[in-house]
């Protein structure tokens, strides 16, 4: 096989895992959402995304230390997309809002350790000069997914029962690890293999970094960390009722819903790619402080979406905020990613970045149970116009703290050396 031949092969193996982890996530996730509002309260529906973020906090950062310490990134995202799809299965069956709940949660801890080791392996194929644009490429498939996943997650919820339609997540999640199987891993591989000891306990020393690790000092890293919590807890907070808030509060019929959540990831195909290359231009810095300050306008406008009379214009406002949390997000993923594969040290990469992981997830545990909480006492609207505010503080912290990591004039500070 040619190199021509081979990076076709690898880039189409990079897709269709991007895509297909990324769908899977989302279609059990807008399905459950309404199948759970259908039975229970704002909060119920808001822990359908808690219990997932959950396991992103939590276990992201552990595969991601697994990865590198063992250097067996194929094997890691192979294995945990098979007991992903493993424990997705049940969902077949279990129709309580507390069991489906339990098997999201049991999901998330084996399909949250996709991204930060495939994340690893982007980053090291684009290495220095086109990290973005590699990125950009990853990103667009995984935006590709997501589309699909909220279109079809609309369609087949007017289509199929329960049963069928956990089915097709089964399936989707089970494409995940047939196409890791055709990843190659250009990173380093360690010298020697750890034991079982050795490996548990590097793991519990790299989970938890100390407040004063240089690792999170350097480049105002621990406040790029501290800017995505924030952000997340608004977008997630907000996204994790947007299902019920589209049908129930704009009035929209459950086809019209997945249409509209599909706007975002369809725009984020065009979006990642180019703010790839601009990541590559203009620094990461700009990107990331304009996506955390576009994520608190996404809130704002679908606060709005209420206010227009006529279902149209509700429809056209609601679009509006997902166009803008489009843009907001691929610069902000793109920027972010892109700033720590710059000052991360390759043996420490997929751990940071499932660091990132973990700081998405904390947003992602508080920001559902806090704003369905909220919701239930103070309407939709208002807890999307207030919880705004926390993703343009981010804005801010990331302006005060971050510091730019490429093209410096200076070489940047390997994260991880002594």
């Amino acid at each position: 096989m040619d190199h021509r031949e081979d990076e076709r092969v690898q880039k189409g193996a990079l897709a269709t895992a991007a895509a297909t982890n990324k769908a899977a996530v989302i279609l059990m996730a807008t399905a459950m959402a309404i199948y759970v509002g259908r039975r229970g309260s704002p909060l119920a529906v808001g822990l359908v995304y808690t219990v997932f973020w959950f396991g992103s906090m939590v276990f992201s950062p552990v595969w991601g230390a697994v990865a590198d310490i063992t250097g067996r990134r194929r094997a890691v995202l192979f294995g945990t997309a098979v007991l992903a799809t493993v424990t997705a299965l049940p969902l077949v069956v279990v129709r309580s809002v507390w069991g489906m709940l339990a098997f999201r949660g049991a999901f998330a801890v084996f399909a949250v350790g996709f991204l930060p080791v495939i994340l690893a392996i982007v980053s090291e194929r684009g290495g220095s000069t086109s990290r973005g644009q590699e990125l950009g490429f990853f990103n667009t498939a995984r935006a590709l997914g997501l589309t699909a996943g909220q279109l079809f997650a609309g369609v087949l919820l007017g289509l199929l029962a329960p049963p069928e339609l956990f089915l097709v997540v089964v399936v989707v999640s089970a494409t995940v690890a047939v196409a890791a199987l055709l990843v190659d891993d250009p990173t380093s591989t360690p010298a020697t293999t750890p034991t079982f000891r050795e490996l548990s306990a590097e793991v519990r020393g790299r989970l938890i970094p100390t407040a004063g690790e240089r690792s999170l000092s350097t480049h105002g890293l621990r406040w790029l960390y501290l800017g995505v919590l924030l952000r997340n807890t608004t977008v997630l907070g907000i996204g994790s009722l947007l299902p019920v808030y589209l049908v129930s509060r704009l009035g929209a019929s459950e086809f019209l819903m997945g249409v509209l959540l599909a706007v975002n990831p369809a725009a984020q195909m065009a979006f990642m790619y180019l703010l790839g290359l601009a990541a590559d231009r203009v620094g990461r810095k700009p990107l990331i402080v304009g996506g955390l300050a576009g994520s608190g306008l996404h809130g704002l406008v679908m606060a709005g979406a209420v206010l227009p009379g006529s279902m149209v214009a509700r429809a056209s406002v609601a679009a509006l905020s997902f166009l803008l949390l489009a843009a907001s997000w691929s610069a902000l993923f793109t920027g972010s990613v892109a700033f720590i594969g710059d000052v991360a040290a390759p043996e420490r990469r997929s751990e940071l970045m499932g660091l990132r992981e973990t700081a998405r997830g904390v947003g992602g545990v508080v920001g559902p149970t806090l704003f369905g909480l909220l919701a239930t006492f103070a309407g939709y609207p208002l807890t999307f116009a207030g919880g705004s505010l926390l993703a343009l503080l981010a804005a801010g912290v990331a302006a005060a703290g971050v510091a730019e990591s490429h093209h410096t004039g200076a070489a940047v500070p390997i994260l991880g050396d002594d």
